[in-house]
């Protein structure tokens, strides 16, 4: 595409660090094709930044490729002062868009009934929602109604986050905040800057956030 996706990244990384922050969550595609070498070059990349990193997969990740060099990122759940961030995987298998799975589903659903926390963020790969863009919805999360039946059940959620739109947006929904995060990469809008989104969970169960673009 003419990007030079790892120059991006090099900025990125670098305008993090003049941040102070607890974490730094990736909502998947960490690479473009999947490949071992690019998995490896993406960790010398992110070692700059030496707070705990946590990733998920997307549709452009090679799952076994992402497993053996991020093992120790891949989280389902983890603890941030008075919130639960709480993953759902939604990649199908040789497909752009995406799917949960009743197994999936089921697993989210205890996870958030279990939890100790005051309140939760919810990340998935996928959007759950029309993105009211030049974004094709049909790449979007094929099965959204499964999952917002889960999400409707549990009051400690306050947003849910997602990635693969190439677009920073956010929707209303009933008690919970929905937001798409940027690209490294390229935006599939008119914005010609890359970005990342800055989140502040506060112990009251309220979101700041903004979009740092470059």
């Amino acid at each position: 595409m003419g990007i030079d996706s790892q120059a991006n990244l090099i900025q990125v990384v670098n305008q993090i660090n003049n941040h102070v922050f607890d974490a730094l969550l990736i909502s998947g595609d960490l690479t473009h094709n999947g490949t071992l070498s690019a998995y490896n070059r993406l960790k010398d990349i992110l070692s700059p930044i030496d707070t705990p990193i946590y990733v998920i997969g997307g549709n452009h990740d090679d799952s076994t490729h992402l497993n053996q060099v991020f093992e120790k990122n891949i989280f389902n759940s983890f603890q941030l002062g008075s919130w639960d961030i709480v993953s759902i995987n939604s990649v199908q298998l040789n497909k752009t868009s995406g799917w949960v799975t009743d197994e999936a589903l089921l697993k989210l659903d205890q996870t958030l009934e279990y939890s100790n926390s005051n309140y939760i963020m919810v990340v998935l790969h996928h959007p759950i929602v029309p993105m009211n863009s030049s974004w094709n919805d049909k790449l979007s999360l094929e099965n959204p109604q499964d999952l917002f039946k889960i999400l409707n059940k549990h009051s400690k959620i306050r947003a849910v986050v997602f990635g693969h739109a190439h677009e920073s947006a956010s929707f209303s929904h009933q008690k919970f905040d929905i937001i798409s995060c940027p690209s490294t990469a390229l935006q599939f809008t008119q914005e010609m800057r890359i970005g990342f989104n800055e989140f502040h969970l506060n112990d009251d169960g309220s979101i700041g956030w903004q979009t740092q673009w470059i």
